[in-house]
């Protein structure tokens, strides 16, 4: 008896702004090694749910949605901003300790 797979598909468990937060955040921070890791995440984003609603808000057609975040794609800044803010989660960016003298963080 052969046992059969199938494939995982990662933006068919995005469904709700929770799990998707959860899921960006994770990407982010595995992103140290490989950026590209942000860009399949943010295509797994986009392709759930209704792509062609999302497609539509971005000023993007749905095929171009879904070719501007392959897995190995490098989207630009630009592309990347426009699809995140119709996706809904954003991007915080927090201070970290850089280890380098003469540096003050604003309050």
């Amino acid at each position: 008896m052969t046992e059969t797979f199938i494939g995982f598909v990662t933006s068919d468990y995005l469904t709700d702004i929770d799990t998707v937060a959860a899921y960006l955040e994770a990407a982010i921070a595995r992103s140290v090694d490989d950026p590209a890791t942000i860009s399949a995440a943010l295509g797994a984003i986009a392709r759930s749910g209704n792509q062609g609603a999302r497609a539509g808000h971005t000023g993007m057609s749905r095929e171009g949605l879904h070719k501007a975040f392959p897995p190995d794609g490098n989207p630009s800044s630009a592309t990347i901003v426009k699809v995140s803010k119709t996706l809904g989660p954003t991007f915080p960016f927090h201070t970290i300790a850089s280890g380098r003298s003469g540096v003050t963080p604003r309050p």
